[in-house]
């Protein structure tokens, strides 16, 4: 499998390194365990002569122009975290010749994977355009924004869609070079996770924090402001509208547009993080903390972190995510 790993001035050292480290790893067991697999030929390439880390190591790269077709291309993450400096970076020069040489293979078959904020490069193209895809948590409501021809859901890790596949924040970049050995060979990638001791996860949302998501917009945050006050109490959508001075229809629409989600589902979303942080820093008993964050009780609050986090109270309270 030949892979291209574009590399853009100034992208994240860790997701570089995790994407390549994997990939070789993988190559390194297959020799040693004698596994049919087929050697994963990846090169790390930029559309300038030089590329530096975020941190300012030069990384060699091999001209992109010069891959003729790729299976696969593999985009890292810019080393920008907040929207200013990730806006900035888009508009470059670099950036913009970095999208046409992804358009440029996609056409002549290549497929395209993307991690963290890689996937905001993918999605400038327009190769996302009517596509399913995720990205690093905290700037989903600028990614649904920007790019409101991109199915969104910053919950999931990784999201496959057609000829490409995009993975979540900053470790993402090991969950997508995982999926990636993984469509060749199962037990090479299980065995590859195993060495790399990953345990692997399929939701970003026990990383979530509400409030940084609520950030992006007045409105989101005044709702977010209310809510946490009113946590132990049954959600009306009418006192929250009422509230925010806007009517019902106008703070769902407002809500789904930035977040992705409903004022309920949101509201939800609190209540889980807040049961959470009891969890981890109280000694209350689950049927206490159920009471206080409005749940009927303990029974219906385990149910609930177990389907939303992928844990029960045991994990939570030793604080294993």
């Amino acid at each position: 499998m030949k892979i291209a790993v574009l590399a853009v001035d100034g992208v994240f050292d860790t997701g570089l390194a995790t994407m390549l480290d994997t990939l070789a790893t993988a190559n390194e067991l297959a020799v040693m365990q004698k596994m049919p697999s087929p050697r994963f030929d990846f090169r790390v390439v930029g559309v300038r002569k030089t590329v530096r880390t975020s941190l300012g190591l030069r990384v060699p790269v091999q001209e992109a122009a010069s891959v003729r077709r790729p299976d696969w291309v593999m985009v890292p993450a810019p080393g920008t975290k907040m929207p200013e400096p990730l806006l900035l970076a888009l508009a470059k020069r670099e950036s913009q010749d970095a999208m046409e040489q992804l358009r440029r293979w996609h056409r002549g078959g290549a497929r395209i994977g993307a991690a963290c904020i890689g996937s905001f490069l993918l999605a400038e193209s327009g190769l996302l355009d009517g596509h399913d895809a995720t990205t690093t948590w905290w700037l989903g409501p600028l990614f649904r924004r920007r790019y409101p021809n991109v199915a969104l859901d910053e919950n999931r890790i990784l999201v496959p869609a057609g000829d490409f596949v995009t993975a979540g924040a900053a470790m993402g970049h090991l969950e997508l070079a995982l999926w990636l050995v993984r469509q060749v060979s199962p037990a090479l990638a299980d065995m590859t996770a195993r060495y790399l001791l990953v345990d692997t996860r399929t939701s970003q949302a026990p990383y979530m924090i509400p409030v940084h998501l609520a950030q992006a917009d007045p409105v989101v945050q005044s709702f977010e402001r209310w809510a946490r006050e009113r946590l132990h109490e049954g959600f009306s959508l009418e006192a929250a509208a009422e509230a925010m001075n806007t009517s019902k229809r106008s703070l769902q629409r407002r809500m789904e547009s930035v977040l992705g989600k409903s004022p309920l589902a949101y509201f939800q979303d609190l209540r889980v993080e807040r049961a959470v942080h009891l969890l981890r820093t109280s000694h209350q008993d689950v049927e206490a903390i159920a009471t206080e964050v409005g749940y009927a009780d303990g029974v219906t609050l385990r149910t609930l972190l177990r389907k939303r986090l992928g844990c029960g109270v045991k994990e939570l309270r030793r604080a294993e995510i």
